[in-house]
């Protein structure tokens, strides 16, 4: 659960471990499907990590504000 008092850091991180749970669960079979979409590009698995990559750039970057910091 998140709420207003969690900083945009704890937030990214909880991002982050729900996208590697995703990439869990979505991973390819070795018939190089995915085992949840039964397909051979799952976009539930590209999307999460496209998030991953955000939020790691986000991270290199020092961008923890979402780019307000004036």
């Amino acid at each position: 659960m998140t709420g207003p008092f969690l900083s945009l850091a704890q937030i990214r991180n909880r991002l982050i471990l729900t996208a590697r749970t995703i990439l869990r669960d979505h991973r390819t079979g070795p018939d190089d499907r995915c085992r949840v979409c039964r397909i051979q590009h799952c976009r539930v698995a590209t999307a999460a990590r496209n998030v991953i990559d955000a939020a790691e750039l986000a991270s290199r970057t020092g961008d923890d504000d979402g780019g307000r910091s004036g």
